[in-house]
């Protein structure tokens, strides 16, 4: 484990730069940041759907049978995002490892045959558990890209973006059983809404 972080703030970072966990120094906007913030951001967004949970937990548990198995399975993510996160500031580290990938895979797997087929584009929304997944979905679809964008000029695993792209599979999947489970349902995407004349 590296410094406890006795002090919060140190004034390093007040000429634009941040330190990488190898000790380099970068600057705040560069693509090695954005994507390990961008991955902070999801871990964020991600806690926001857990204390949604836990808040409607005890609301009625008989109609979120999937909530607590949901929870848990979240926590877990967070810690893996953790992961992600070190092996993005750390250049040339590995955390996150194929089984990671194979887990959130059966996960995905799990918790998609109990729904329907999807013939049409879902809007966000569908309670606030399940609107605050399809949040941190499009903040995950952020991080991937981002991630790509620095894999173009540095290296970077390609277990980072496979990981980041089964894991916004995975909230998709998370939030139509949230919203489902919640009474709110899906709101199909009226695409015939606009005829042309």
């Amino acid at each position: 484990m590296g410094n406890r972080l006795s002090k919060i703030y140190t004034r390093t970072g007040d000429d634009g730069s941040t330190g990488l966990g190898d000790g380099s120094r970068v600057s705040k906007d560069s693509a090695r940041v954005a994507s390990y913030g961008t991955v902070d951001e999801l871990n964020s967004c991600i806690g926001m759907v857990i204390a949604e949970l836990a808040a409607t937990a005890s609301d009625d548990a008989s109609n979120q049978p999937h909530a607590r198995p949901i929870q848990d399975t979240l926590t877990e993510i967070q810690h893996e995002l953790f992961d992600l996160g070190g092996e993005l500031c750390i250049p040339g580290s590995e955390m996150i490892a194929d089984a990671d990938i194979t887990r959130l895979e059966q996960r995905l797997d799990a918790l998609n045959a109990d729904l329907p087929p999807l013939k049409d584009f879902i809007l966000p929304g569908g309670g606030r558990a399940a609107a605050r997944c399809h949040l941190a979905r499009t903040v995950a679809r952020r991080a991937e890209r981002e991630v790509v964008t620095l894999a173009r000029h540095d290296a970077v695993r390609p277990e980072a973006i496979r990981y980041l792209n089964r894991l916004s599979d995975l909230l998709f999947v998370i939030a139509r059983v949230l919203a489902r489970g919640s009474g709110h349902g899906e709101t199909i995407w009226k695409h015939e809404r606009r005829k042309r004349d």
